[in-house]
């Protein structure tokens, strides 16, 4: 084989509890994270050199960039002399919360290990994703998790199917300063994972819309009011509940109405840079021999 494609999907968190700060620096949490359909697709081929060409100039192509990350790993891990070439088509918007890298990372995982014919275990996999980022090993299985830990230890749960509007503002947010704002002002968790979970395992998209939220979301709307009136908008046009996805400033509204829905995009789409009509779905990734 010597091309493979993957479809790289995106995350929201359904809840985000922050329980404190570790000794290895990571934070411990307590979050349901949920892959939905908005994707990035990588093609991955092999070459004498390591290079990827992407259509967004936004994204640093260097030793930052977290699929450089994985196949630097994976070449010092298994001895491999070879490079590759990756063409990134990049949909996924940028430091927007949603997880847009670690599914790169996450794909790089597993498009290597076929490409390289390394016939990694899960487990293998798993530390490679882990050594990357914190939500790297989530992006690589995917579906609706209960992640705990610094969102490395899981617990599969099943969602119901629900329609979602993903609104993100022209700004970009860094997960390590959110975090560190996060330790100095000594904000309480809202604990409300359990309740999120509850709801799901009695499959009431009502009960999980009514109880999501995000830790972090009390650190990043002081930074940008504009979460909170977004919010406002999603709920004022038929949402049944919204929040905030990972550090930010993606906001998503769960809805029940498809034409209340449409409507909030076509209202929203004029107003902010980034609006997207989502679906919950059951996995992180997705090849293409």
């Amino acid at each position: 084989m010597k091309k493979i494609k993957v479809k790289a999907y995106a995350k929201i968190n359904l809840s985000l509890d922050v329980l404190g700060k570790r000794e290895d620096g990571y934070h411990e949490i307590s979050t349901i994270m949920q892959s939905i359909d908005l994707a990035d697709i990588l093609g991955f081929e092999k070459s004498d050199t390591i290079e990827i060409l992407c259509d967004n100039p936004k994204v640093p192509v260097g030793e930052d960039n977290l699929i450089v990350k994985v196949i630097n790993l994976l070449k010092e891990k298994y001895q491999k002399k070879e490079g590759i070439l990756v063409r990134l088509n990049k949909k996924i918007p940028l430091a927007a919360g949603l997880a847009g890298g670690s599914a790169d990372a996450a794909a790089t995982i597993v498009a290597l290990d076929k490409l390289w014919n390394l016939n990694m275990s899960k487990e293998e996999k798993k530390e490679i994703a882990l050594k990357v980022g914190a939500d790297v090993p989530f992006c690589l299985e995917g579906g609706t998790k209960l992640a705990k830990g610094i969102g490395e230890i899981f617990e599969n749960l099943k969602v119901p199917s629900m329609s979602l509007l993903l609104v993100k503002p022209d700004i970009e947010i860094s997960t390590k300063e959110i975090y560190d704002k996060w330790d100095r002002l000594n904000f309480k968790s809202h604990h409300a994972t359990f309740l999120v979970a509850q709801a799901i395992q009695e499959g009431n998209i009502y009960k999980i819309a009514e109880n999501i939220k995000n830790d972090l979301e009390l650190v990043t709307s002081r930074e940008c009011e504009v979460i909170n009136q977004i919010k406002e908008e999603l709920l004022k046009k038929g949402a049944l509940g919204c929040a905030m996805s990972g550090s930010g400033p993606t906001v998503y509204g769960i809805f029940d109405d498809l034409e209340r829905l449409k409507r909030a995009y076509e209202d929203l789409k004029e107003v902010y840079s980034f609006v997207f009509f989502s679906k919950t779905i059951d996995k992180g990734l997705e090849l293409y021999e």
